[in-house]
């Protein structure tokens, strides 16, 4: 463990749940790394993804986006294929794109969206894109006749979030330099989105452990039953 990873250490009291608000002012407050780091929320949830009616899941437009530029490639042609290019997509094409893909190890993109009629083709590149998170989905919006407009989204924050195999859902809500509501606000964004898909089946507490970093930084702890003040 690094010397100033050591020192931000002594500033949390690792016994004590903070509130929002406070753990993310104490989050900025430390002194970290030399780039803009971002900032990480982990929930712990009383689910069994294992389970189809306990699987968390779905996208989440941010308010304040999270500070990071992320890389669009769009499987589509024609009017869509310029749709997608006029919104801002970073690489555009069909069977052209696969083939980049499939035999050019071709991966830089963050996200890939496609059209419906497009899946034959996104459909042969699912064990390379399965297991790197990057395979369109309908349930995540990046299968859509509007392509345009997934791209816009995407670009201005939109976040798809999805519950691990341990029933933890990991997200980023910004960047150490926002400012801190911004950064309380896309919290409480995350986390109300999160209640508002609860599955039906799970009984009891839902929200079992929250806990916040950077991506340098060490973990604060969060109530996660305290509501926006």
């Amino acid at each position: 463990m690094g010397r100033k990873l050591l020192e931000q250490k002594t500033k949390i009291d690792s016994e004590r749940l903070y509130a929002p608000r406070e753990a993310l002012e104490l989050l900025k407050s430390l002194d970290g790394a030399k780039f803009d780091e971002s900032v990480e929320v982990h929930v712990k949830l009383n689910v069994d993804p294992r389970k189809a009616d306990q699987m968390v899941r779905g996208t989440l437009m941010l308010p304040n986006g999270t500070g990071k530029t992320r890389r669009v490639a769009v499987f589509a042609v024609g009017e869509n294929a310029r749709e997608a290019e006029e919104a801002g997509a970073d690489v555009v094409g069909t069977e052209d794109l696969a083939a980049r893909i499939r035999d050019e190890n071709f991966m830089e993109f963050d996200v890939a969206v496609a059209t419906p009629d497009q899946m034959s083709i996104v459909g042969r590149l699912g064990q390379i894109l399965g297991p790197r998170g990057l395979m369109p989905n309908p349930k995540s919006g990046t299968v859509t006749p509007n392509v345009g407009r997934a791209v816009e989204d995407i670009k201005r924050g939109k976040v798809e979030y999805r519950v691990d195999r341990y029933g933890i859902v990991h997200g980023i809500i910004g960047k150490k330099s926002f400012d801190l509501d911004s950064l309380v606000e896309n919290y409480f964004s995350l986390r109300d989105e999160l209640q508002r898909v609860r599955p039906a089946a799970v009984k009891g507490r839902y929200f079992r452990s929250v806990a916040i970093t950077s991506t340098m930084g060490p973990s604060i702890r969060v109530d996660p039953v305290i509501e926006k003040d």
